[in-house]
C-alpha cells in the first residue's frame, strides 16, 4: 500500500466532501462516512485493504478521546454531575440489562450476554459530538444531556474493559489486578504528571 497516496486520498476526500455535506445540512459525520466508502475497495479502490487502516482509525479515536479529556474539566463535570451520573448510569445500566437479557433469552451464555449488553449500551462519542456541533445544539438541553451521557459512557468503558478482561479465559495479556492498579495510578497521579510534562 502506498501510504502517501492513501494519506492524500483521505485528506482530499475529507476536505472536499465534509464541507459539502455540511453545506447541504447533512452533517460532517455523514461526509466522512461517504468519503470512506468512496476511497474504499468497493468504489474507487484507492484503499484495497481496509484492515491495514485499522491503526489509523485507532489513532484517530485515541486523539479524539484525548481531546475529550482536555475538555472535561472537573468544574464542568461537577456542574453536569446529575446528568452524567444520573442519566448516564440509567442509560448504561438500562441498556446493558435489557440487551443482555435479550441475548441470554436467545441462548447466548450469561457472560457473553453481559458483554453484548454492555457493548450495545455504548455509543460513539466520535459521532455524537460532531453531530451536535454541526446542529449547534451543544448548549441546548438535549445536547447537554447527550454530552453528559457520552461522558459517563467514556468513564464506564474502563471498568467494563476490566471486567471483560477478568471474564476472559486466559486470553487477556494483562491480569485484572494490574489493569486496576494502572487505572488507580492514572486517576491519582495522571493529572499532575501530565501537567508537569506539558509545562
Amino acid at each position: 500500500m502506498n501510504y502517501t497516496l492513501t494519506g492524500i486520498a483521505l485528506l482530499a476526500a475529507a476536505v472536499l466532501l465534509v464541507p459539502l455535506f455540511r453545506f447541504l445540512k447533512l452533517g460532517g459525520v455523514l461526509g466522512y462516512i461517504v468519503a470512506g466508502v468512496l476511497i474504499g475497495p468497493y468504489a474507487l479502490g484507492i484503499i484495497k485493504n481496509p484492515e491495514a487502516m485499522a491503526h489509523t482509525a485507532e489513532l484517530g479515536v485515541t486523539m479524539l478521546m484525548f481531546l475529550v479529556g482536555l475538555e472535561l474539566q472537573p468544574s464542568r463535570l461537577f456542574a453536569l454531575r446529575r446528568e452524567v451520573f444520573g442519566l448516564g448510569t440509567a442509560q448504561v445500566l438500562g441498556c446493558s440489562v435489557a440487551f443482555g437479557l435479550g441475548a441470554w433469552a436467545i441462548g447466548v451464555p450469561p457472560q457473553a450476554a453481559w458483554i453484548v449488553g454492555a457493548g450495545i449500551a455504548m455509543s460513539s462519542t466520535a459521532f455524537i459530538l460532531p453531530m451536535l456541533t454541526d446542529a449547534k445544539a451543544t448548549q441546548a438541553r438535549y445536547g447537554r444531556e447527550s454530552v453528559a451521557v457520552c461522558i459517563f459512557q467514556d468513564l464506564a468503558v474502563i471498568p467494563i474493559l476490566l471486567v471483560i478482561g477478568l471474564l476472559g479465559t486466559g486470553s487477556s495479556k494483562v491480569p485484572g489486578w494490574e489493569a486496576a492498579m494502572a487505572v488507580v495510578c492514572i486517576a491519582l497521579f495522571g493529572r499532575r504528571v501530565m501537567g508537569w510534562v506539558f509545562s
